[in-house]
């Protein structure tokens, strides 16, 4: 392990200096520079006792925290590009999922693997594509990261960021060649979990870009039910907006799922009236039966609901 003469100011200070000047600039914005100082000048008080594991360990503290200056410091110290967490990350992972551009620019430099992926099968892409990190999305496909590989459940970065509502990710993976029809381990397009999480946004660039309203989705449900029977913790205006999106484009109001089971009936069960209000507006057929032989008024949970129907 490498020893530094210099004093530990005077060191860190450098590495800044020169770390900037190569760079282009100093570390990302999000950066708090004076806890990587603090990092830093804790890791250099100790780096000649460190074991490699805790000289790796430091490695990802670096990347995630943005510190670029401490991250070339522990590079040059042996840090393995190729160490993992327990996760199965890497660092280019870590400060992939943080945002940390410019640690992400000079781990590729020195190295590290595009597409390594965790324990789950996540690759760094997939990882700053849920967290709606754009900037460092372009940094990793001009690297040559593979756009489409899947990551969790066969998910792949576009239905990533399009369920955690990353519109400028879900924008920049489109720009780059991500298929937006490209259907995942359970069935499902990225439009799907913008259509089932609310995001009217998400949904409409996605169908500018070539996904089809009317595609099947997981067991057959169609866009329109997953949007009409949305989770609770989805707001009910957010989910008319895009029930009212889908049907603008052509989404049919009686196609059903393996149960024969409506968008009406997807709304009449998960207790939504403003939705079930649209379908009806719309020309939704309420005497329609599913195969158990049930309407849409036999779903409903809801009295009042139950009613109306």
């Amino acid at each position: 392990m490498k020893h530094q003469t210099k004093s530990c100011g005077k060191t860190i200070s450098a590495l800044y200096f020169v770390a900037g000047f190569f760079l282009g600039s100093t570390a990302a914005s999000a950066a708090d520079q004076g806890l990587c100082r603090d990092i830093a000048r804790k890791y250099e008080a100790r780096r000649g006792e460190f074991t490699s594991l805790e000289v790796n360990n430091s490695l990802f503290v670096a990347a995630e925290k943005s510190c670029d200056a401490l991250t070339a410091m522990v590079l040059d110290d042996g840090a393995s590009l190729e160490a993992r967490d327990r996760e199965g990350n890497r660092a280019l992972a870590r400060a992939a999922r943080a945002g940390a551009t410019i640690v992400v620019r000079l781990l590729l430099a020195r190295g590290a693997e595009v597409d390594a992926r965790n324990i789950a099968g996540s690759t760094a892409l997939y990882l700053a594509a849920e967290k709606d990190k754009t900037q460092v999305i372009e940094v990793l496909i001009n690297a040559g990261a593979n756009v489409d590989l899947p990551g969790r459940s066969g998910v792949r970065p576009l239905a990533a960021a399009a369920f955690n509502g990353a519109e400028m990710a879900v924008a920049a993976l489109l720009a780059r060649g991500a298929e937006p029809e490209a259907v995942d381990s359970s069935g499902k397009t990225a439009i799907a979990y913008a259509a089932g999480q609310g995001w009217a946004n998400i949904a409409a660039r996605l169908l500018a870009a070539g996904a089809d309203v009317n595609r099947p989705q997981g067991h057959g449900t169609t866009l329109l039910a997953w949007a009409a029977g949305h989770p609770d913790e989805v707001g009910e205006p957010q989910a008319v907006e895009v029930v009212r999106l889908l049907l603008a484009k052509g989404a049919r109001l009686e196609d059903a799922d393996d149960r024969g089971r409506t968008a009406l009936m997807a709304a009449a069960e998960g207790g939504h009236p403003s939705i079930v209000d649209v379908l009806l507006a719309a020309g939704a057929d309420r005497s329609a039966r599913d195969k158990d032989g049930k309407t849409a008024a036999d779903l409903a949970t809801d009295v009042a609901l139950r009613s109306r129907l």
